[in-house]
């Protein structure tokens, strides 16, 4: 399975701030955004992957991640001229995925939560062995503000709404989704909505059609923002941080995942800490490589 992370966009509900900065670069708590989404896909086992990104910020993701190497993974760059919707991604990335599965991330997305690794593991296995398409429903208290998915008792979908005037449940659909060999081709099939994008409810919606779009409820002990507001980018920054100080270890730490997946050496992982030695990141680096901490 490869994975692409969408990270281009204006970031309108950022302005005036990302008037000059992509909001992937902005720090939630004490690392990049992107660092977070792009972790989970390396906690999955995931090393290629292709990262959407605006013409005029390629040069500053490669600064940031270069091609992946230094984690053991493969990054490229795909362009997008102009953001046009989310499945946008899909076939903008469809010459280097073909036929294969993928991991389909949005970049302000931020989850946390107790063996999510599992969680994901599970529908991944079942989109590679099974095929069709996997959301995830996260439980909200105004889902007219959201994608909403209506479900029966096995997880199989009955519908997706967009902002339902209303809502035929009360969980929302986030920004992480499994698709099988098809997405590039039925991506293909989404016609631009009322406002003029390529919806990825539509996309969800074309497997929906084949009978072949499964659920899964982020439940309790889960926690999600999407970060593209002030208030959500606020809470998702707190959240981290308490969590980091509470327990010890960090969340989003690409450099911790290639170490703990074995792809980069003790010696690797002490040469990148080299460059954050001022930092409490480089600290939490060159602890876990002098102290082989075991637990995530």
């Amino acid at each position: 399975m490869k994975a692409i992370i969408l990270a281009g966009g204006s970031g309108t509900r950022l302005y005036p701030t990302t008037q000059i900065i992509n909001k992937h670069l902005l720090p939630i708590y004490n690392k990049p955004m992107i660092y977070y989404p792009l972790s989970l896909a390396m906690l999955l086992k995931i090393k290629d992957i292709y990262m959407v990104v605006n013409p005029q910020d390629k040069s500053l993701f490669e600064k940031l991640l270069g091609d992946g190497s230094q984690f053991g993974i493969r990054i490229q760059y795909v362009i997008q001229e102009k953001p046009r919707g989310l499945s946008e991604g899909i076939l903008l990335c469809s010459p280097y995925i073909e036929h294969e599965p993928v991991l389909y991330l949005l970049g302000d997305n931020i989850l946390y939560g107790h063996d999510l690794p599992k969680l994901l593991e599970s529908a991944k296995k079942e989109v590679e062995s099974s095929g069709g398409a996997y959301c995830f429903g996260y439980y909200v208290h105004d889902p007219e503000r959201f994608g909403i998915v209506e479900f029966d008792e096995q997880g199989n979908v009955l519908s997706i709404e967009e902002k339902p005037k209303k809502p035929k449940s009360h969980y929302a659909v986030i920004g992480v989704y499994f698709f099988d060999g098809q997405a590039c081709k039925l991506a293909q099939n989404v016609k631009p909505s009322a406002r003029g994008e390529l919806e990825i409810t539509s996309l969800l919606e074309e497997y929906l059609k084949l009978g072949k779009l499964k659920v899964k409820l982020l439940g309790r002990g889960f926690a999600w923002f999407d970060a593209g507001t002030y208030e959500s980018f606020l809470e998702a920054g707190n959240f981290v941080a308490t969590i980091e100080r509470k327990t010890g270890l960090m969340i989003g730490c690409p450099e911790e995942v290639a170490f703990r997946n074995g792809w980069i050496s003790k010696e690797d992982l002490l040469k990148l800490a080299k460059k954050m030695d001022k930092t409490d990141y480089g600290k939490y680096l060159r602890r876990l490589a002098e102290e082989e901490v075991h637990a995530f």
